[in-house]
């Protein structure tokens, strides 16, 4: 079964031709499928449109948040409702164009855990879309070690299994194939068409790019220290302690000798004292990261790891010789 994800805010102009676009492909592909709309507060006519839908078609469903809570919050309420084995998210601006789907759905079926579309000829503007979205994408595909072009794009194919072992929070959504990859989740790209939108004005503008900064940092630091926080906070605590450590010897060898220190070196003694405090705070930091973590794991039974498959050696039949 296929589960379509559309978060939708003020789509109204799009929503019908969406719709009927995204039934003449699925009735093509011929498997049983669910379209689920996630209103985030729109303050449209969005709502009452997908509610006159809902009416006429089983395999249509709607939900509605009680405010704007955002694209990721959105898409997360959109997977835990939906049913399919593999999950279809896009945007319901039709610059997805639903045509794509098969193209998407033939990855999932070669094997891979998540099918994510390349926008390959964006028709954004070069200064405010184009260029920081280069920008970010290269630095995401480095901080992650997946080799992605088009990290932000919503419209992607999932196995519904791995986004089970996906938490969404913030606007971490646009970095699923990130954090899947933590759990050893096999990611392909797909060139997808872009079109312009129908209608209404983007949602996104240039100062996203900051924000998509710190979700990066934020991406790198979980990638490579979410379960060992020492491994980050005591290198930086180590580096400080030796070098105030360094200077606070020095210093202590240097009033020993009859030296007066507060005099000639006082700059100094209190670099040396402030990387010190430094250095201790940054180990009490990464202990305290090490024992969250260990609570966190252990209080929701969460694994550290993800089992793709076991396969045991079929034991042969022993004919009953009763019979």
């Amino acid at each position: 079964m296929i589960s379509i994800v559309i978060p939708i805010h003020n789509e109204e102009p799009a929503i019908l031709p969406l719709y009927d676009r995204l039934s003449s492909v699925l009735d093509r592909i011929r498997k049983p499928y669910e379209i689920i709309f996630v209103d985030d507060a729109s303050t449209d006519k969005s709502f009452e449109l997908l509610a006159n839908l809902v009416e006429t078609d089983n395999r249509l469903k709607v939900i509605r948040l009680r405010r704007n809570f955002g694209q990721t919050a959105a898409l997360s309420a959109g997977f835990d409702e939906a049913q399919g084995n593999v999950i279809i998210s896009l945007d319901g601006d039709l610059q997805h164009d639903p045509e794509d789907i098969p193209a998407l759905l033939e990855k999932i079926q070669e094997g891979y855990d998540i099918a994510s579309g390349w926008r390959k000829n964006r028709l954004d503007n070069a200064v405010t879309r184009k260029i920081p979205s280069r920008i970010a994408n290269w630095l995401m595909s480095k901080a992650s070690g997946v080799d992605l072009h088009d990290f932000g794009t919503t419209f992607k194919a999932y196995r519904a299994e791995i986004l089970k072992d996906v938490n969404l929070y913030g606007e971490l959504h646009r970095f699923i194939p990130a954090l899947a990859s933590f759990y050893g989740a096999r990611v392909a790209e797909v060139p997808i068409r872009n079109a312009p939108r129908m209608g209404g004005g983007s949602h996104y503008g240039l100062g996203r790019t900051f924000r998509v900064l710190f979700d990066i940092i934020t991406i790198k630091f979980l990638l490579s220290y979410f379960t060992r926080p020492m491994h980050f906070f005591g290198k930086i605590g180590f580096a400080g302690l030796t070098v105030g450590g360094a200077i606070m010897t020095y210093l202590l060898i240097y009033k020993l000798l009859g030296n007066e220190i507060m005099i000639q070196h006082g700059p100094l003694m209190i670099a040396g004292a402030l990387l010190l405090l430094t250095g201790l705070m940054m180990l009490s930091t990464g202990l305290l990261g090490e024992v969250l973590m260990r609570t966190y794991f252990e209080s929701q039974g969460r694994r550290i790891y993800a089992v793709r498959e076991i396969r045991t050696k079929k034991e042969p039949r022993v004919k009953d010789e009763a019979r």
